[in-house]
Formats: C-alpha cells, sequence, structure tokens
C-alpha cells in the first residue's frame, strides 16, 4: 500500500480517536469529579459523613474498574444500541469508554483530594462557609494541580482503550492496525499506526504534565496565609450577597 492510499485512511482514523477520546474524557470528567469527590465528603470524618452511602458507592466503582474493558463493551452493548442505536461506530464506543473511565477517574479525583491541606478546610468552616463553599473555594482550587495530572492520566488510558474498541468495529487506529495492519498484512501501516499513537500519547502527556507544574508552581508560590485572606474575603462576599 503507498503512502497516498495510507494517507487518508489514517487522518480520517486519528480524528476518529480523537473524536472518540474527546468526548469520553468529557463525560468521564464531569460524572468522575462530583462521584470522587462525593466519596471524600461522605467517607469518615467528612463533612457529609455517610459511611453506609459510601461503602455502596466505593463497592460500585470497585466493581466497574475491575471489569476488563473488552467486557465491558460487550456487557453494555444493549445499553448502547439504546442510547445511540448501533453497537458499531465511534458514537457507540464513546458508551463503554465514558462508563469505562468515570469510575477510573473517580478514584483519581478522590486521592487528589484527600492531600488538601484539612486546614484550609477549617479555616473556611471556621469563617463561616458550608460544604459547597469548601468544595468550591478550597477541595476544588487546591487540588487542581493533581486533577490535571490525573486527567492525563484517564486521556492516555482511553486511548488504549479506543484502540481496543476499534477491534471491534469501532473505528480509530486501532481499527486500522487490525484491518489492515493484522488482517491484510500490511505490517507498514500497522506500524505507522503504532507511532502515531505513540506520538499523540507523549505529547498529551507532556502537555499535561506541564500544566499540573505550572499551576503547582503557581498555588506554592501563594502559601498559605494569602490562600487564607483571598478565602475569607470570598466567604464574607458570599455571605453578603
Amino acid at each position: 500500500m503507498t503512502w497516498s492510499e495510507m494517507q487518508p485512511l489514517l487522518s480520517q482514523a486519528c480524528w476518529d480517536t480523537l473524536y472518540m477520546v474527546g468526548w469520553s474524557t468529557l463525560i468521564a470528567v464531569a460524572g468522575g469529579l462530583p462521584l470522587g469527590i462525593l466519596l471524600v465528603l461522605t467517607d469518615r470524618g467528612g463533612l457529609l459523613q455517610n459511611v453506609v452511602a459510601n461503602k455502596v458507592v466505593g463497592q460500585i466503582v470497585n466493581v466497574a474498574r475491575s471489569m476488563p474493558f473488552i467486557i465491558l463493551m460487550v456487557a453494555l452493548m444493549g445499553f448502547t444500541r439504546w442510547v445511540t442505536g448501533s453497537t458499531i461506530g465511534r458514537d457507540a464506543a464513546i458508551v463503554p469508554l465514558a462508563i469505562g473511565a468515570i469510575p477510573f477517574f473517580a478514584r483519581l479525583v478522590e486521592t487528589s483530594v484527600r492531600e488538601v491541606d484539612s486546614g484550609l478546610v477549617e479555616a473556611v468552616q471556621a469563617m463561616g462557609g458550608n460544604t459547597w463553599t469548601v468544595v468550591r473555594k478550597v477541595l476544588v482550587p487546591e487540588s487542581l494541580p493533581s486533577l490535571i495530572a490525573g486527567t492525563t492520566t484517564t486521556i492516555v488510558a482511553l486511548i488504549g482503550y479506543s484502540a481496543m474498541a476499534g477491534t471491534v468495529g469501532a473505528g480509530g487506529l486501532g481499527d486500522i492496525a487490525i484491518r489492515y495492519g493484522y488482517q491484510r498484512f500490511e505490517t507498514e501501516l500497522m506500524w505507522i499506526t503504532v507511532a502515531i499513537l505513540a506520538v499523540v500519547i507523549s505529547l498529551i502527556q507532556f502537555a499535561g504534565d506541564y500544566a499540573a507544574r505550572s499551576l503547582h508552581r503557581r498555588g506554592g508560590q501563594s502559601g498559605a496565609a494569602p490562600k487564607l485572606r483571598l478565602l475569607k474575603a470570598s466567604t464574607a462576599t458570599t455571605k453578603t450577597v
């Protein structure tokens, strides 16, 4: 196969992969962020302590995380068909990709939020801040560098999952590697696909690490005292309004 024949295939495959991963990441963040915060808030000593709810949610997350992605795709075929009208194609692949990534990202969020200095939380509570204020003004901003790193990890994992989804008709680079590289013995095309995946993952990892380091340095330079003053002013403004 010549390069002129490969180029349109690879271009479409790259777009399909980015489409699947992009939408899956957005859904995973939208679902995993509140779920991870909820796991922290309902744990022992949390602001919304509820041991039963925490155990139930935690167990659901653990079961979902432990399921291999290929099995998850098969198990969700009925739901995927109900949502998208099909079990084949990039739109159909978004459903299992997103559902598989939500518990994965939720655990990363939980770990990130637990690292926030409890002194800041206590300070906001002492100033009259409620749970929503603590989440909005302390937990999310203070854990943002770690959350970005977790998002990067999730994107990289989703790229791997999307390649696996390509083996069952989802499209993307995985589909090209299997359909042309393996089944039609186009070895050169398969290795080009592998190289593209490696470059894309490296770029995403670099961008995520850079963003996380930049935010971490900015947060470290501000110090605890300026943060407390800012939180106090924000809380006072909220109360006035």
